[in-house]
């Protein structure tokens, strides 16, 4: 297995711009995230603080932003990663695959919302962050998908393929483009319980035993992501260098906190992909 320089989790400003740096640096990194960059710059109708790029449209920045890596062969891994481990002189980060970092820079974004009630209990014992991973587990079993987002319908056709039931939950409104198998329940979660060897997905008017339920956010609570990462809040406490209190671990964008600014992010990769070069240059 390949081990990389520099694992970079998250493609919007504070990625991107970690992933520059670190090239330029001529470190071997892994970025990981979504091809379409961020979803909430694409969104933007007009940011007007970014320097060059004058009350520039968000798709207009992000598609500068792709050809910036392209020109630098900068490729992206689509995947989610769903554990982050301190292996002690390198960072194992589980997704779809297995890959080796020996610095990790997080630039995931922010975390929209609380647990549910049992979901943090629960976690790796029926509930899961990664259908993709996870998948497997429930072979021919049931399981339930609480979908924060349109981009996890396609987790959940991936599930209908392998269990023998599936229920998903829309945390979110518009059409659906899921295949008749898959049931849909319109009601909002409020809870996961275990009852009787089964997961219960509880919502004010029900409750659905099932046997895993897959959690799919955007984002994964750094806590949840990273375990021992210290927290300021909801967001990572950082140092001005972007350092963690885990060695080798940075992070950068709004997943410090506040303010939830494009150029903030961009700047905050800069600096955490220089501090991991040092880093790097120390071992």
């Amino acid at each position: 297995m390949s081990r990389y320089d520099i694992a970079i989790i998250g493609t919007g400003p504070g990625g991107v711009s970690a992933a520059i740096t670190a090239k330029i640096r001529n470190k071997s990194i892994l970025l990981i995230g979504s091809r379409d960059l961020s979803a909430k710059m694409v969104k933007a109708h007009s940011i007007s603080n970014y320097p060059g790029f004058p009350a520039v449209p968000g798709k207009d920045l992000a598609a500068a932003f792709s050809r910036h890596l392209e020109s630098m062969e900068i490729e992206i891994t689509e995947d989610r990663i769903a554990s982050i481990y301190a292996m002690g002189d390198y960072f194992a980060l589980q997704g779809k695959d297995i890959y080796e970092a020996t610095t990790v820079i997080l630039a995931s974004g922010v975390v929209n919302g609380k647990p549910l009630p049992g979901e943090n209990e629960l976690l790796g014992r029926g509930v899961s962050y990664c259908a993709t991973c996870d998948a497997p587990l429930y072979r021919k079993k049931s399981a339930a998908v609480i979908g924060y987002s349109a981009s996890e319908e396609a987790e959940a056709r991936f599930l209908a393929e392998v269990c023998s039931e599936v229920l998903y939950f829309p945390m979110y409104k518009g059409d659906l483009a899921l295949p008749e198998s898959v049931k849909v329940i319109r009601e909002v979660p409020v809870g996961i319980e275990n009852k009787d060897g089964k997961r219960q997905v509880v919502t004010k008017e029900n409750s659905y035993p099932v046997d895993g339920v897959f959690v799919l956010r955007e984002s994964i609570s750094p806590g949840q992501l990273v375990p021992g990462l210290e927290l300021d809040g909801n967001f990572i406490a950082v140092k001005r260098d972007m350092s963690t209190n885990i060695p080798g671990c940075f992070a950068c964008g709004d997943v410090t906190g506040q303010p939830f600014q494009y150029i903030k992010a961009a700047g905050e990769g800069n600096v955490a992909a220089l501090s991991a070069v040092a880093y790097l240059d120390k071992k």
